[in-house]
């Protein structure tokens, strides 16, 4: 059984997000993802941040979301086929 992991970007940095780290970000990302399970990307991050990592993450993830305090759970992507 798969597992829901929730990845919050905003412990990937201390301040200010900076895209010379994002090769390090990504890779976080990943290692905290795993493989083919339902992922939620959450936390006070840039944009850039958001898409690289949700770009990083297509064919690792079953399903992913973004989750925010005001929109709640938004589907990015899900590739169950049921």
């Amino acid at each position: 059984m798969k597992a829901l992991v929730t990845i919050v970007l905003e412990t990937f940095f201390s301040d200010t997000a900076k895209l010379s780290d994002l090769s390090i970000y990504i890779q976080k990302a990943l290692d905290l993802a795993g493989e083919g399970n339902d992922i939620v990307l959450t936390g006070k991050a840039p944009v850039w941040l958001y898409l690289a990592v949700a770009h990083a993450l297509h064919g690792k993830a079953k399903k992913l979301s973004y989750r925010s305090p005001v929109t709640g759970d938004v589907v990015i992507f899900d590739h169950n086929p049921y």
